[in-house]
């Protein structure tokens, strides 16, 4: 079975905006979770946890990308 990919502009636009869809399904979900968490909370606590969490979450400490991380942009030396 071969695989052509579809890489024209129109599939990799339909691609980012299905990746930019989950990312933002996800956000609502785990603001949700927040909101049953702290029910007394304002939006801007909610929002404010939200990005903590976006920033610290276990397992994704230096970002989302496989391999070792290095400093941005590399030196040049």
């Amino acid at each position: 079975m071969t695989f052509m990919a579809d890489d024209s502009d129109t599939a990799l636009a339909t691609r980012l905006r299905t990746a930019f869809d989950l990312c933002e399904m996800g956000e609502s979900m785990r603001r949700a979770q927040l909101r049953r968490e702290h029910p007394d909370a304002t939006d801007e606590v909610i929002e404010a946890l939200l990005v903590t969490w976006l920033e610290t979450r276990p397992g994704a400490e230096y970002g989302d990308g496989w391999g070792r991380s290095i400093s941005w942009p590399p030196s040049r030396s």
